[in-house]
């Protein structure tokens, strides 16, 4: 099996445009979380229960998106707004990886792995609404391609040529990990060199936030005070919060990567994944899925418990979820081959910065899960003040930690019991 690599990383999140802007505030312990109480139609957003999201910043200014900066009218117009973060995104892990310029030979063999998890909500209910009203007129010739999943793929494969192998995960919450984990099987089989993989999500809209208001998934307690919503693992949690953003990232094999003499951030070493069997929305109580699907990527990797430095966690700040997926790291990181001491765990969940960005979570916290072992850093848990999960991890509460890493593992769950983790390692 050939070995897999990153080589280039590209970010659009609430914390800014760019994963260096991106990284530099997570690591500052600064906030994306604002308040959508202002938002129209104002009738349909007072109403909600939870009116705080993680949005991406929009304008002129450095770390701010502004669509016309990556793509012309024409191409706006044929996009809904999660393929235009991930077309955006991907440019510039493309050129993060200095693959801007590559040759024909070399785009034959690169394929695209971008996924979403809900993708053009707000396409489809105002459509939907105009098609009730006024029939089949009111349906716009672009309707169809502007909410197909797999469009952002599409978007950027025509874009830079690339006719290598193709994919679109739509796994809920598990969707950016399952993307990069679909576009390593292509380079480490030889069916491609080079893969353009993440996912992307945009559906700050009324409908979005009343469906998980409804199954009571959503922070409530801290309208008042959006920076302190979403409090993964803290006592005082009482939902997620809704984000939105796109994460990409180049994985290379390895030999293609040097003799181009490529940087590379970290080779991924192992992924896992399971199912939990359980319920639609909830996982078990003793996170026995988290668990399988953590203990299924040591084994590939084949790394102890121990070795693993930072565990970046799927932390959405729900009291079941919380509580179960510590419950699993600690009998993971506790187990053969583990830690004696569950201090010596070291975890934190970025989304206390970002809120939940639901189908693009995976990528962009996969990218952090990278960026903690180039680095050596580990980014802080906002907001946690009063730990209650059960366990004495070291969670990095509030302030980013210097730390040696050499290997860290990245969480995402979904709906429907989704469970996959990944490794990333120093190079070897």
């Amino acid at each position: 099996m050939r070995r897999v690599v990153v080589t280039g990383l590209g970010a659009i999140t609430p914390l800014g445009v760019g994963i260096r802007h991106t990284w530099a505030r997570l690591l500052a312990g600064e906030s994306g979380i604002v308040s959508v109480a202002g938002r129209k139609p104002a009738d349909r957003w007072n109403e909600l229960p939870s009116t705080v999201a993680g949005l991406v910043p929009e304008g002129e200014g450095e770390g701010r998106w502004n669509a016309a900066k990556w793509l012309g009218p024409a191409e706006e117009r044929r996009m809904a707004k999660f393929a235009q973060y991930a077309m955006a995104a991907s440019d510039m892990a493309i050129k993060d990886a200095g693959l801007e310029d590559a040759s024909a030979a070399d785009r034959e063999r690169t394929g695209v792995c971008l996924g979403t998890g809900i993708g053009n909500l707000e396409e489809i209910y105002e459509t939907g609404s105009a098609h009730g009203a006024g029939g089949y007129r009111k349906v716009e010739p672009l309707f169809v391609p502007r909410i197909l999943p797999n469009m952002a793929a599409g978007h950027v494969s025509i874009k830079y040529g690339f006719h290598g192998p193709g994919g679109a995960a739509t796994t809920a919450c598990t969707t950016g990990a399952d993307s990069i984990i679909d576009a390593f099987h292509p380079i480490s089989n030889g069916h491609a060199n080079v893969m353009i993989a993440g996912s992307s999500e945009s559906c700050i809209h009324p409908l979005t936030f009343a469906g998980f208001g409804r199954a009571r998934s959503l922070s409530t307690a801290y309208n008042h005070a959006p920076r302190e919503s979403c409090r993964p693992f803290d006592s005082k949690r009482n939902g997620f919060v809704i984000g939105e953003g796109a994460g990409v990232c180049v994985l290379e094999e390895l030999e293609h990567a040097k003799a181009r003499g490529a940087r590379i951030y970290a080779e991924i070493t192992g992924y896992g994944r399971s199912m939990d069997a359980h319920h639609i929305t909830a996982p078990p109580e003793d996170g026995r899925g988290a668990y399988l699907a953590m203990r299924r990527a040591l084994e590939m990797a084949s790394v102890r418990p121990s070795r693993v430095d930072y565990i970046n966690a799927h932390g959405t700040g729900t009291l079941v979820g919380d509580k179960a997926e510590a419950r699993a790291i600690r009998r993971v990181m506790l187990g053969d081959g583990g830690v004696s001491d569950e201090s010596q765990v070291t975890v934190s969940s970025t989304k206390g910065a970002m809120g939940h960005l639901l189908g693009g979570a995976g990528a962009v916290e996969a990218l952090f899960a990278i960026l903690a072992v180039h680095e050596g850093m580990a980014p802080a848990t906002l907001n946690l003040e009063s730990p209650d999960v059960g366990v004495n991890f070291n969670f990095v509460p509030l302030k980013a930690q210097e730390r040696k890493i050499e290997t860290s593992l990245s969480n995402s769950f979904g709906f429907g019991g989704m469970n996959s983790s990944l490794i990333f390692s120093k190079l070897r």
